[in-house]
């Protein structure tokens, strides 16, 4: 029996791909079942899919906001001895 795709995790997600996977390629799946296997692949792509996007926010915004505590170091702005400038 599958799990509800809105209670699985991650890993439980892949390894149930990876389950899917070894079945097709040993010929376990026969042609009935292949489209459900197929049909349900795409629904658990599509779930890891939307927790990896869901992390990589949540771990940008770990940064954006540590950065932004932090105090900005200040520049070296010291004049230039050439005569290149623009201004």
């Amino acid at each position: 029996m599958n799990k509800d795709l809105n209670e699985m995790t991650y890993r439980e997600a892949t390894q149930e791909l990876e389950e899917i996977l070894r079945a097709i390629e040993n010929d376990a799946v026969d042609v009935d079942e292949l489209t459900q296997k197929v049909q349900r692949s795409s629904q658990l792509i599509k779930l890891c899919k939307e927790k990896l996007r869901k992390a990589e926010k949540a771990i940008d915004q770990v940064f954006n906001e540590e950065n932004c505590e932090q105090p900005a170091k200040p520049t070296d702005m010291k004049p230039s001895t050439g005569g290149n400038t623009l201004f």
